[in-house]
């Protein structure tokens, strides 16, 4: 997926303003960084966990999405959770409950926890916006 389509997506879709990112740090990654940060993206880490042979096994952001979103409560009318992860159960309930909650992004339409069903009336899901969010490699021109 092209993360700066679907930024776009969402901004021209649903007028989101802030699109907050919970992602593990890696070392190393900086580039992928700094252009969801160009791309538009208020990027929040989260520490890595390592295997015994340093391969990164665990980049977990469940709470971190959850606080952030409890922070920034009362600076927002409506929020898009992206996320398929049942995990959010608690926070989506919440929002709605709250008149808060505008989306939920489902990643896959073939896996997605069973907590989430009755919130179906918020669902989009964003692998059948595939062929509007894929990623293309440019093909290089040479000039000469």
């Amino acid at each position: 997926m092209d993360f700066s389509k679907f930024r776009i997506f969402l901004k021209n879709k649903y007028q989101i303003d802030k699109a907050f990112l919970f992602i593990g740090y890696v070392p190393g990654n900086e580039a992928l960084y700094t252009y969801l940060q160009h791309a538009g993206y208020m990027v929040v880490f989260k520490p890595t966990i390592y295997d015994k042979d340093l391969k990164v096994i665990k980049g977990n952001v469940d709470a971190e999405l959850v606080l952030h979103c409890m922070i920034e409560y009362a600076n927002f009318d409506k929020a898009i959770i992206v996320s398929g992860d049942g995990d959010f159960h608690c926070l989506i309930k919440y929002l709605s409950e709250n008149g808060k909650l505008s989306r939920i992004g489902i990643p896959s339409r073939r896996k997605f926890s069973s907590l989430l069903r009755g919130f179906r009336l918020y669902f989009f899901f964003v692998d059948d916006l595939k062929h509007k969010l894929e990623y293309k490699k440019r093909q290089r021109v040479d000039q000469d």
